[in-house]
């Protein structure tokens, strides 16, 4: 008999999710089932039950009182009548958010977590279960049985076709598995090695029946040894001592056995085998047991002592590895992370200084939210940073000091930037903020060329500069709400309109086709990419603009968040990244794609943010990471080299300065180099490395 709290217990009523009305009627529908062999009734109730004991992934605490009541009554009904039951406690057990167990409570929870694993066991080895129900029962049942690779249920049931997401156990990095789950004919690896002999469960575990319905030849010539391992575990009985790797193939082995239809269970079956292989950290590099990876922080997780796989996740399948930091094992580094106020490879071989910009948080707001680099012919380059309360500061590049008293322009927070070459030598900078007031400065004197002005809804979230052919130089501005102008600097004067469609904007850039002509191009809300010709007065004449191919778009399934003019040593280019981390380089001309995509990356998945830079020497890399995310990637689209670098502050903002990365974050701006510093302090040309 379970410990049960009494049901006329005011204890009730200090507990989330469960009222005692509704457990007595499910317990009734239970017993009326258990008497007459069936009945659906209780299913009905325990949907509506089951949702309120566990909403949104957030269980509640009374199922620590309800499920004693539930899992006694439950158990004594036939096997293949309980499976979903079994499947959703497995979930409870396993979700993110979990209340501690009151001490009052822990005793029988405990015994009804035992009973359960019996229960469920005994209807994983019901005949007649579709594999891949089969396969969440199975988890299940380790999950009940106390093992941490049950957590697997969160993700199975919808990622199984895309991959799984992994966490290293070293540094918390997420790696994603995008073509884990294939159905090999024999296995691509070998068999894990079977469980500790020291690490069996007393005498009376529900385990025993599984092992004997293990068969060697379930999955074909070559997978016995897994099953074999499937075995073993079963026969010593789960317990969370038991390796991940092993009780994956104990899984996998049930669902070969036991799920139906019986081709497409064994297909499922050798598909969740992958599951007992290896990953390659993304950030770290090094090597760990998927097992490990499925659950963040394993105990006893270490990595295995084996060669590093070749690369598996998305961000090394890049070929070709360009770098000037070349460590002491002889390969060109790759990897960089930030110590302190220095750039190192992983090696710990030195990259270069960061810059840290002085007093870079603008009216003591501690974040920068946009970058400009105002680059003038004889005079130091000076970055332009504007952030949550209004003001703009001018650094200079060379020493990270401000040239200027932080300038205030705006009423609120400043979310775009841009810098206007004009054709009389002067270097303007505007600014626009979240309320759609509009500033031009002029950065020699730091002063207002014009008073801020405008008041759109929604803001202003992009700039930049126009160049028509009669010698004009323009801003650009657009909006979420989809209005993208043209305006005279000096005036203030709006002097066109384009975006006849009205698509909500999130990004916009100048595209140069000629010394004295450029392209407008934005990404729209729905991940559109719109290209117009501001030289043509009908904004729906299409000029010179050449629109994106739409079937290589499609077909790439890219949905474009960001969009950045990258220039070359012959024309410019432009790139458009995606929400997922993909970066494609595009023919203005021609609206094709230009070479391979930069591919996706968990640790640059986000709203992207993207410039691009032009080293010393003539290469051309564009930089990518997310907002609010630690990571960049920076990219050689001529080599397909990527570079990794972590930082410890919070991307909101990035921009280039020569060979300097800037970058804005949440505490202010720092600048860092994208081309190795001597010890003395000079450049180091980049060096062809081996691949990565």
């Amino acid at each position: 008999m379970i410990p049960k709290l009494p049901l006329d217990s005011p204890r009730w009523r200090g507990l989330d999710g469960m009222k005692v009305e509704e457990l007595r009627l499910l317990l009734d529908q239970l017993a009326a089932a258990a008497a007459t062999g069936g009945g659906d009734a209780w299913r009905r109730t325990w949907r509506e039950v089951s949702g309120g004991l566990m909403d949104d992934g957030v269980v509640a605490d009374g199922a620590y009182a309800a499920l004693p009541h539930l899992v006694e009554a439950a158990a004594v009904l036939p096997p293949a009548q309980t499976v979903d039951l079994w499947v959703d406690l497995g979930f409870m057990v396993t979700a993110d958010h979990r209340p501690p167990v009151p001490a009052d409570l822990e005793a029988g929870f405990g015994a009804a977590l035992r009973l359960a694993e019996r229960a469920a066991t005994r209807s994983l080895l019901a005949a007649g279960t579709p594999g891949r129900v089969c396969a969440q029962l199975a988890l299940s049942c380790v999950a009940l049985a106390g093992h941490r690779i049950g957590e697997v249920l969160w993700q199975f049931p919808d990622h199984l076709e895309s991959g799984l997401l992994l966490s290293c156990p070293a540094c918390g990095s997420d790696t994603e598995t995008p073509d884990l789950f294939v159905d090999p004919a024999r296995p691509p690896y070998e068999a894990p090695q079977p469980p500790d002999p020291h690490h069996v469960r007393q005498e009376g575990h529900p385990w025993g029946e599984v092992a004997a319905a293990l068969r060697e030849e379930a999955l074909g010539e070559g997978w016995e040894a897994f099953l074999r391992v499937a075995r073993d575990v079963a026969a010593r009985g789960v317990s969370p001592e038991t390796p991940g790797q092993a009780v994956l193939c104990l899984v996998a082995g049930m669902v070969a056995v036991r799920g139906t239809p019986q081709r497409a269970a064994g297909e499922l079956a050798r598909r969740l085998m992958s599951l007992t292989g290896h990953f390659r950290c993304w950030d770290c590099e090094r090597t760990w047991t998927i097992a490990d990876g499925l659950a963040e922080h394993p105990d006893g997780a270490h990595p295995p002592h084996r060669p590093a796989p070749a690369p598996t996740d998305s961000d090394q399948s890049a070929p070709g590895a360009r770098s000037a930091a070349t460590g002491r094992t002889g390969r060109a580094a790759t990897r960089f992370r930030q110590e302190g106020n220095t750039v190192v490879a992983a090696d710990g071989t030195p990259w270069g200084r960061i810059s840290v910009f002085s007093d870079s948080a603008p009216g003591s707001s501690g974040g920068v939210d946009a970058l400009a680099v105002v680059s003038r012919p004889g005079r130091p380059t000076l970055v332009g940073g504007g952030g949550a309360k209004g003001v703009v500061c001018l650094w200079d590049v060379a020493d990270g000091r401000l040239v200027h008293d932080p300038l205030p322009g705006h009423p609120d927070a400043v979310r775009s930037m841009t810098t206007l070459p004009l054709p009389d030598g002067r270097v303007l900078l505007a600014s626009g903020s979240d309320s759609g007031t509009i500033a031009v400065w002029n950065p020699l004197t730091g002063r207002a060329v014009r008073e801020p002005a405008g008041d759109r809804p929604g803001g202003v979230t992009a700039m930049c500069t126009a160049v028509v052919p009669d010698g004009r130089t323009l801003l650009v501005t657009a909006t979420p709400k989809g209005a993208v102008r043209m305006w005279e600097p000096d005036t203030g004067e709006c002097v066109k309109h384009l975006n006849p469609y009205g698509s909500p904007i999130r990004s916009v850039t100048a595209v140069p086709i000629s010394a004295h002509h450029t392209l407008i191009v934005a990404s729209d809300s729905a991940g559109r990419v719109h290209v117009w010709d501001p030289a043509v007065d009908d904004p729906w004449d299409r000029g010179a603009a050449v629109q994106l191919n739409a079937r290589a778009l499609a077909d790439a399934g890219h949905r474009a968040a960001a969009v950045e003019a990258v220039p070359t040593s012959d024309r410019a280019m432009l790139a458009t990244a995606d929400d997922l981390g993909v970066v494609m380089l595009w023919d203005p001309a021609t609206g094709a794609p230009a070479g391979e995509a930069l591919p996706s990356s968990t640790g640059t998945a986000g709203p992207p943010l993207i410039t691009a830079a032009t080293l010393q020497g003539g290469p051309t890399v564009l930089v990518t990471g997310k907002r609010h995310g630690h990571r960049l990637r920076v990219w050689e689209p001529e080599t397909g080299a990527v570079r990794h670098i972590a930082l410890d502050v919070s991307l909101t903002c990035l921009a280039a300065a020569g060979a300097d990365l800037i970058v804005g974050h949440d505490r202010g701006v720092l600048g860092l180099p994208l081309t190795r510093r001597t010890p003395e302090g000079g450049l180091c040309r980049a060096g062809r490395g081996s691949h990565d």
